[in-house]
């Protein structure tokens, strides 16, 4: 039963001593009733406090990672079902597919590609999760050994507990894998089996009492780490069922639901319908995506949004400030200055890069704001932008010393003269599409 931040407050030592570094004990307490920090900030608390705080201050979506060789796809920990309150926190793994059933080459030539996707976006590499191993018919040793191979990211493995024991015994010590599923029949073999290998156990059941009989039974037997898995396969059904179980758990702080969920976009036939499935489990609220098909051009918009949905939505998506080079920049070319808003920078980026002009972009730290924004908040100015001119020694890489600001802060040219006497100030055009234009003509 979830506490107030009262009843919390009354636990705690009540010194306002600030090594949780809140103000007052009574701040800790309603952030802590909040799922917002941790009980262990508390330095101070007793043992028989601790005891009766710790279901207060566990999450009420059971946090865990699955790990395999320097990877991790972690899981759980959410606090809002909507990203607009808050944030979430733990992105969903997309896991790719293969059945024992296929050749070890089959296999292999499935993996590989996959695993060596990786695509800059913003700073951030975007690239797959894990594999899935499903056991149907075939050799299910073999099929692992074929993904370890060529890959060393996370597994999921789905079978029956036999070949699932023989499969996990081909891992490496200090793995944490996820198998699956537990179900009525087979719980306790797999609860067994999970504790056995320390590995998550997804537990699958038709209807959510089912599901609440199921966790339960496990969990008393011993085995921690579950993942929620609904058989619901259509928009509508896995909808409803990833939207009851992850309100319960965050509205009614309901323990029995308090996991991550996992979903199977890949069980049905139709490519398409698979992606579509799959950005509604990203959205709607899956810790573990599995996916049957590959492709370049079907996976980056699936990891674009996951990126877009599981950020801070009081921090914009921001590019590391530098100066980046556009078209194999000489000497000769032009500096143009924005900011590292995500959107500002690819919208003049993308400007350039396709008009193919050369040209220096020195973006500038205004804490992902756009280019008015950040000028009305004092965030871009002449001195910040003079500043990052020296620290990132852009005079050092032109000759012809010539810095064009953004249109809509022509205000800011004489201030930018005084600060970099050297140079020579020029004002650009409002919009990027309005970029290639000015610079074929006026520079």
């Amino acid at each position: 039963m979830a506490l107030s931040g009262i009843q919390i407050y009354k636990l705690l030592p009540q010194t306002n001593c600030k090594d949780c570094d809140f103000p007052t004990c009574l701040a800790f307490a309603m952030k802590l009733a909040a799922k917002q920090v941790e009980l262990s900030l508390c330095p101070h608390v007793s043992d028989e406090a601790m005891a009766q705080l710790s279901e207060a201050a566990a999450p009420p979506v059971r946090p865990f990672a699955l790990s395999s060789n320097g990877h991790e796809v972690k899981a759980g920990n959410e606090v809002v079902l909507y990203r607009h309150e808050k944030t979430f926190y733990s992105r969903p793994g997309l896991f790719l597919r293969v059945y024992d059933s296929e050749s070890p080459a089959e296999i292999k030539a499935k993996v590989t590609p996959a695993d060596a996707y990786k695509v800059d976006y913003v700073g951030m590499n975007l690239e797959i999760s894990g594999f899935v191993i499903q056991s149907n018919g075939g050799s299910f040793v073999g099929a692992v050994k074929a993904v370890r191979e060529v890959s060393s990211r996370p597994l999921i493995l789905i079978g029956r507990p036999e070949a699932l024991e023989a499969g996990l015994a081909v891992l490496a010590e200090g793995e944490k894998p996820m198998i699956g599923h537990a179900n009525q029949e087979n719980w306790q073999a797999m609860a067994e089996l999970a504790k056995k290998r320390n590995a998550a156990l997804a537990v699958s059941a038709d209807t959510i009492d089912e599901m609440v009989d199921l966790t339960g039974k496990i969990t008393e037997a011993g085995a921690k780490d579950l993942v929620l898995a609904p058989t619901q396969r259509g928009f509508h059904g896995a909808l409803t069922a990833n939207t009851v179980a992850r309100r319960m758990a965050l509205k009614s702080n309901f323990r029995p639901l308090g996991f991550p969920i996992i979903s199977f976009p890949g069980d049905v036939s139709d490519p398409a319908t698979e992606i579509m499935l799959a950005a509604q489990a990203i959205g709607k609220y899956s810790g573990f995506i599995v996916l049957d098909h590959f492709s370049p051009e079907t996976i980056y918009p699936l990891l674009v949004l996951r990126e877009n949905i599981y950020t801070d939505p009081q921090k914009p998506i921001q590019v590391q400030p530098g100066v980046y080079e556009i078209n194999n920049p000489s000497p000769e070319s032009p500096v143009l200055v924005t900011t590292n808003f995500s959107i500002t920078y690819f919208s003049v980026a993308n400007e350039v890069e396709s008009a193919g002009l050369p040209a220096w972009l020195l973006v500038t730290e205004a804490e992902g704001m756009s280019v008015l924004t950040a000028w009305a908040a004092g965030k871009f100015d002449a001195e910040r932008i003079a500043k990052d001119v020296k620290r990132f020694e852009v005079g050092d890489k032109v000759s012809a010393k010539r810095i064009v600001l953004p249109g809509h802060t022509a205000v800011l040219s004489g201030e930018l003269e005084e600060e970099l006497p050297d140079w020579n100030v020029l004002v650009g055009p409002r919009e990027a599409v309005d970029i290639p234009a000015y610079m074929k003509q006026a520079l």
